[in-house]
């Protein structure tokens, strides 16, 4: 149809040039407009699916030199010429490969569906149309509507919630049991009963702490009939250091933390640092708020310590990408450009639980997130190198940084002199001989001059933490053709980026400002540095409410397994509705109100009665509420490695409380420190870690999966760990004075259990075990104690 109006046009243009533009502009127009749709919605994504491997500039390898993934490519053409006939389907390369015609068989996986191969045939027929870049561009751009989209739950202004009105105001004992207890009664359920004291014993003890209670610990409090007991065990709980490494943990999995990375990558840095600033940060009750901006931006605020240079592991640890600098810019930029969505990513979804990164190629789908608002995020990033600064205030970092390059400087020259020496001496010549002793002299006297640098720099050998700096990253050609190469190039000054057309960072569009989120109603630009700090506050102003949402959701989470949202970093369209609606935006107001306090949430949320409800059910409860959706009753968990691997450190009396410091590996048998200080390797994880749901360090996990599997008992048999702490027990029983078999069997229930045998397990166990010590060896004495902890009773928290 479009052949036929052209050479009719072609025709009338020989009696009235009129002709030619009203037929091109009435009709040629709108057609070529749709098959340059037709194009976007069947042919790109046909390219995008099953060539750009090969095709495309983030290809490892560009086959025939052919690219697909923009117009201007798809015109040239490859080796081979130009691959569309617009017209002349059979003329054309490209179509020619999808049937076969010439044994050009593509893709080489195998031949397309039918269908497929005849939209290409019909786009070529149809003139092979494709829409200018610009145009390209708004066709992947669509028309949010802000206002609209701002009365979506997540986005609007926080209000405390009115108390709601119940019947059994006799049950709540704070403000949040009120909302829960309406929702119970509106589905015709009741609470269950309090959970027994040695249930909420362990229960209280592995949730603020990670570790179970000592023998001496549960004595004290089971025994203590002071009103207030509960309570006063809760405040000291939450004043231990124990609680600041378990919660650590928590915040860890969300920042993807990691204690080593490929050896290919520079690790200059100890992360260690950062994880024990998370730990202490988190014992000193620092507002949440506070927490953040330190981990973005603790070098660019007044108020910073040499201590806080640690926070910024949050980012400066971030997974970063091997960069071949033999291959040409083009693909080097695509993979920075991969690193700067993974920090839009991390940062986009921790604190405001939504997925900007959905952006880097077309406006978000769901959620009111644009390009715009995407590439003006990655410019912060994009603005900000990873580097390791020594752990000193900030009046005595330029003098040792003076240093540190003087004395690079030195060794390098160093390492060139020895060269030349080397070379002179294999000459063997009289004057060869002279010159190579001074060359010598001048090699010792630089290298004093060195440890003299050292000696003289106050803070020299300071240790390195991963921080940050405001330093922009160029990927440059390394000479004047692709096949020179790359070379990266920091410079001292921020930068904005340009939308990248699809997502590519080689077809660059209009440049974005770095900013905030359109959505939080703030347009105005960063302009200080990089803009972390800027970014930082405009989450805790103008993105306040969601912010708060988000956090508190991860600790209602870590409480209850479960999230009053279910989907704990996606607050956007796409996320789960929250089961109480009410109860989440209250608790968000007063966590705002109350300074950001995250111990006094978790102390409310422990003090509740819905928290200190029991997990047994009656069977109309299970019928009714069999997902415990309205939280009429405690759902029984399954522990996370580091508690039952703790447990058994605590409970055969082999943990050591150090606090801090370099990791060790995990399975080093001589660790017997908390598994927090068990080393993170990112790209070789620990098996006995990955067996048992640690979360992957590559990757922000907003909350643990717990699995069941036949590894996992596998382990629980014949784990070295597992035979390591039944021996470790065995000795502590052997440590205490002579008892009988049953006494001894007693002990050992009180230590791991916090509670006598039944008479059922007292039976078995005397039947196991035989009446006489003399009688009992070790071997028989160990295997009774590694299934005891292998046991549900201590993998499980109740």
């Amino acid at each position: 149809m479009t052949k036929l109006l052209c050479r009719l046009a072609l025709r009338l243009s020989k009696f009235n040039g009129l002709w030619v533009l009203l037929v091109l502009c009435v009709f040629c127009a709108p057609m070529r407009a749709d098959e340059a749709d037709f194009f976007e919605k069947k042919i790109r994504p046909l390219f995008a699916e099953h060539c750009y491997a090969c095709h495309a500039d983030g290809a490892k390898t560009i086959h025939a030199s052919l690219l697909l993934d923009s117009v201007e490519s798809i015109r040239l053409g490859g080796d081979s010429g130009p691959i569309v006939q617009p017209g002349d389907p059979d003329a054309s390369l490209i179509y020619q490969s999808l049937v076969d015609a010439k044994g050009l068989q593509m893709p080489p996986e195998g031949r397309l569906p039918e269908q497929q191969i005849q939209d290409v045939r019909s786009w070529i027929a149809r003139g092979a149309v494709m829409p200018s870049e610009e145009t390209a561009r708004e066709m992947i751009k669509g028309e949010i509507d802000y206002e609209s989209s701002r009365q979506f739950w997540s986005f609007q202004p926080l209000e405390m919630a009115p108390l709601p009105e119940v019947h059994g105001a006799e049950w709540p004992e704070q403000r949040l049991d009120y909302f829960l207890l309406r929702g119970m009664e509106a589905a015709g359920l009741s609470p269950s009963p309090k959970a027994d004291r040695r249930t909420l014993l362990r229960r209280t003890y592995l949730t603020l702490t990670g570790l179970p209670p000592t023998e001496s610990q549960a004595s004290h409090f089971l025994n203590d009939s002071h009103p207030l007991a509960f309570e006063r065990m809760v405040d000291r709980l939450m004043a231990s250091p124990e609680y600041g490494q378990h919660w650590a943990r928590w915040w860890l999995d969300l920042a993807r933390y990691t204690d080593r990375t490929a050896s290919w990558l520079s690790q200059e840095g100890q992360a260690f640092y950062y994880r024990d600033w998370v730990a202490d940060a988190l014992n000193e009750d620092v507002p949440y708020d506070d927490f953040v901006r330190r981990q973005l931006a603790t070098d660019q605020m007044v108020k910073t310590t040499a201590k806080d240079l640690s926070a910024l592991g949050f980012l400066s640890l971030s997974p970063t990408y091997w960069k071949e600098l033999k291959l040409p810019c083009e693909i080097i930029k695509v993979i920075v450009a991969d690193e700067w969505e993974e920090r839009v990513d991390v940062v986009s979804r921790t604190f405001l639980g939504l997925t900007a990164a959905c952006a880097r190629c077309h406006d978000h789908k769901f959620d009111p997130v644009s390009m715009e608002d995407y590439y003006a995020l990655a410019g912060v990033f994009a603005s900000t190198r990873s580097v390791a600064k020594p752990l000193i205030e900030d009046a005595m970092y330029q003098p040792v940084e003076t240093a540190k390059k003087k004395v690079a400087e030195l060794l390098s020259d160093v390492e060139k002199l020895k060269k030349e020496t080397k070379e002179i001496q294999s000459k063997e010549s009289v004057d060869g001989g002279a010159k190579a002793t001074d060359l010598e002299m001048q090699i010792a006297a630089m290298l004093r001059e060195v440890e003299a640098i050292k000696r003289e720099t106050p803070y020299y050998d300071a240790p390195l933490v991963n921080a940050l700096t405001d330093e922009s990253l160029y990927v440059v050609r390394a000479g004047a053709t692709p096949q020179d190469g790359s070379r990266l190039e920091y410079r001292p000054e921020s930068r904005d980026l340009p939308l990248f057309m699809r997502g590519n960072p080689n077809r660059p569009a209009e440049m974005i400002p770095r900013r905030f989120l359109q959505l939080f109603g703030n347009e105005r630009p960063f302009e200080k540095g990089s803009g972390r700090l800027e970014l930082a506050d405009a989450i805790f102003s103008d993105a306040k409410d969601l912010a708060a949402r988000v956090i508190v959701n991860r600790v209602w989470l870590a409480f209850f397994g479960r999230g009053i949202v279910d989907t704990p970093s996606n607050f956007g369209i796409q996320g789960s509705p929250p089961t109480h609606p009410e109860l989440i935006d209250d608790l968000a107001f007063r966590f705002i109100q109350q300074g950001w306090s995250l111990k006094r949430l978790h102390r409310e949320i422990v003090l509740s009665s819905t928290w200190q409800q029991s997990s047994l059910a009656t069977d109309f409860a299970l019928s009714k509420d069999p997902n415990n959706q309205w939280w009429a009753r405690m759902d029984v968990r399954k522990l996370t490695f580091e508690q039952w691997r703790d447990s058994m450190l605590l409970g055969a009396d082999s943990l050591r409380s150090e606090i801090g410091g370099e990791a060790s590996s995990l399975e080093d048998p001589r660790n017997y420190r908390r598994t927090l200080y068990s080393t993170i390797h990112r790209r070789d994880m620990s098996t006995t870690m990955m067996i048992h749901d640690f979360p992957d360090p590559t990757q922000h996990s907003p909350k643990r999966i717990g699995t069941l599997t036949p590894l996992q008992g596998l382990y629980a048999l014949n784990g070295p760990l597992m035979l390591r702490q039944s021996s470790e027990l065995l000795e502590r029983l052997k440590r205490q004075e002579m008892m009988s078999v049953e006494d001894s069997v007693k002990k050992v229930y009180g230590w791991l259990y916090f509670r006598e045998p039944t008479q059922d397990e007292l039976r078995l166990s005397m039947q196991f075990l035989g009446q006489a010590t003399s009688s009992v060896t070790d071997q028989r004495w160990q295997q009774y104690l590694h299934v005891l902890l292998a046991s549900n009773e201590l993998q499980f928290l109740d």
